[in-house]
């Protein structure tokens, strides 16, 4: 039944698919500007405008106060090292003409996070999701050969998010969305102070040197990253776990198209054949999905 609860939330999952999807542009027009600093302001402003959200919510001290909790501590502190390296080599590909690959982390990240759980969790595969490792595995193999090299963006975005995302499940429901991004951010600023200041010592630092613009663009990295973070938070809880499986290809989609159609990245048909047989195997898991679903409602 379509409600309009459950309307507000897919134009919400949308509408954080469709920004992330977006974002490769973003970081292209700050392409003067290098990933370590890029990374760096991205971890201060997204503190910055998080602490913001939590004070003007009212949510700061009940926020404050999870700092008690040695268990909360220690999971944000993995979160935050874990969206540190995400965000790290996503800027790198798309500043270095990856944007392509770096789609292909992203779509591969639900079969990372199928094997994390085979692994780590000793869950058993389904045998659609068999196939669709099957698939995978062999659009690998092909994409190897269509590099000529590893795909290692691909493989070190899909494996830090997939971890990122098993590391923020064992925290459960006990923080949301805004206090989690805040903790792993605080936890991150030494680590951006450096970086800025590395680049401030070798007169590369572009925040305040005189362009109006560039300076704008990256304190809005802040919300870029929040809003987001928050559309998806807040469809999350009103739209059922397959459909935001379903939704969250857009972005992937999105970062596919402009990598090739925007930024011109090559697409030989080997590398295509690649990308098609993952397509592929993951249409197969959403059948899978579809199925368990539909057997857990009835």
């Amino acid at each position: 039944m379509i409600t309009p609860a459950r309307t507000s939330g897919v134009v919400a999952g949308l509408g954080s698919y469709f920004l992330w999807g977006f974002l490769p542009l973003y970081f292209v027009i700050l392409g003067g500007t290098g990933p370590w600093e890029i990374v760096s302001w991205r971890i201060l402003w997204s503190l910055v405008f998080c602490v913001g959200i939590l004070a003007v919510t009212k949510q700061l001290k009940a926020s404050v106060a999870l700092l008690r909790d040695r268990k909360i501590v220690l999971y944000t502190i993995a979160a935050g090292v874990l969206i540190y390296i995400n965000w790290q080599f996503y800027i790198i590909a798309n500043l270095t003409g990856h944007i392509v690959e770096g789609s292909l982390g992203y779509f591969i990240n639900p079969l990372v996070t199928i094997l994390l759980g085979v692994l780590v969790l000793g869950e058993k595969l389904r045998p659609l999701q068999w196939v669709a490792m099957g698939f995978a595995a062999v659009a690998v193999t092909i994409l190897v050969a269509g590099y000529g090299q590893f795909p290692w963006f691909a493989f070190i975005l899909a494996g830090s998010f997939a971890i990122y995302g098993f590391v923020k499940n064992r925290v459960g429901g006990r923080l949301n969305a805004t206090q989690s991004l805040t903790l792993e951010t605080a936890w991150l600023v030494p680590v951006a102070l450096v970086l800025v200041s590395a680049e401030g010592v070798a007169g590369t630092l572009n925040f305040a040197d005189g362009n109006v613009w560039t300076t704008v663009l990256l304190i809005g990295l802040g919300p870029v990253t929040a809003i987001p973070l928050l559309l998806f938070g807040f469809a999350s809880s009103r739209v059922p776990l397959s459909w935001m499986g379903f939704m969250q290809y857009v972005a992937p989609t999105l970062q596919f198209l402009i990598g090739v159609f925007v930024m011109n990245e090559p697409m030989p048909p080997i590398r295509l054949l690649g990308f098609a047989l993952v397509w592929v195997g993951l249409l197969v898991l959403m059948i899978d999905m579809a199925q368990r679903n539909r057997r857990r409602t009835a």
